[in-house]
């Protein structure tokens, strides 16, 4: 089941915080497609607005600029909201390593504020982005819920932080929330540019130039690479879970395992590409190894990840030949 196939009452107002990134955008182009209400949420820090240009004035999409470290504008945003879909946040480990303060301002402070204006606001369900980085050090793969290791980021310990305000939000104000910890999400929109871009669509626009990506470490690292429909459909699965599912965070990948020097050995093939890489440095604070037991998320959420890495790889890369 695919899903397009998940139903809401048709009256259904949905809340996508950074709904202008590359989640965000997805999230709101597959709930307008289903026919429900969409308010979008970003201060197009990282968002872009050409994510969203082809819904603004379609009927049932409304975009507030605004910021989720202001709690006015959280409650603004979060006012007659059923469902709130909170991707608002920065990525990359790198630059957490960079800018402390800055994660710790957006990533927590952020989060909390839309948690506090959905408690106040009576919202039913606050899903929010977590991540895989919460692991840490532990050595275990696949990573289960519950074995979880020192964070090695600011990053990685706000995305910590996060779950700990979910669970105590639903523990203490009866909110449900559902934390999401998405493993390394590759798929249209995402970004390619700059030096903090995920390695998928950076490799990809580099082969297509004709210029030699560089690959952080050895390249036998491994992750599980997960296509962003499996991420749509997990959001989407933890608005209509249990309530008694709440106040958990569940693991959102595929289930596989790839290494990073086939990865980019399988996208010179795919483009027609021989290029050798260029080695450079390992980066502080990146996860060895990383590969999701989704069994908790299966049973508590319903989720069933329709996209294995090939299937999604070859989208993505249909996508990025046409748009770059």
């Amino acid at each position: 089941m695919s899903y397009q196939e998940l139903r809401f009452d048709q009256s259904s107002n949905f809340l996508v915080t950074g709904g202008a990134g590359f989640i965000g955008s997805n999230l709101c182009e597959a709930i307008l497609g289903m026919g429900y209400n969409v308010r979008c949420l970003d201060n197009l820090s990282t968002g872009k607005y050409e994510n969203i240009k082809a819904f603004v004035g379609r009927p049932g999409f409304e975009f507030i600029e605004g910021d989720i470290r202001d709690l006015d504008t959280c409650m603004r945003a979060t006012a007659g909201i059923d469902y709130v879909l909170n991707q608002a946040a920065w990525g990359s480990v790198p630059r957490s390593i960079e800018m402390p303060l800055l994660y710790e301002g957006i990533n927590i402070m952020g989060t909390l504020n839309m948690m506090e204006a959905s408690r106040q606001n009576g919202v039913k369900k606050f899903v929010y982005a977590s991540s895989s980085s919460v692991y840490g050090n532990h050595p275990e793969l696949p990573k289960r819920e519950g074995r979880e290791g020192k964070v090695l980021s600011p990053y990685a310990l706000t995305k910590k932080v996060d779950e700990e305000y979910g669970r105590l939000y639903k523990e203490l104000y009866g909110l449900d929330t559902y934390g999401l910890r998405y493993f390394n999400v590759f798929g249209r929109r995402q970004d390619p540019e700059g030096a903090y871009a995920a390695v998928i669509p950076k490799f990809i626009k580099l082969l297509l130039n004709g210029e030699v990506p560089v690959i952080n470490g050895d390249g036998k690292q491994s992750r599980d690479f997960t296509y962003i429909d499996n991420v749509i459909e997990a959001n989407l699965r933890a608005c209509l879970a249990a309530s008694d599912a709440a106040g958990e965070a569940f693991n959102i990948g595929a289930g596989g395992r790839e290494h990073l020097i086939d990865v980019y050995h399988g996208l010179c093939d795919a483009l027609g590409k021989k290029v050798e890489p260029v080695f450079g440095p390992e980066r502080k604070g990146d996860i060895r190894d990383s590969n999701a037991d989704i069994s908790k998320a299966r049973q508590l959420l319903g989720y069933c990840p329709e996209y294995d890495f090939a299937k999604g790889i070859a989208l993505a890369i249909d996508w990025y030949k046409e748009h770059l």
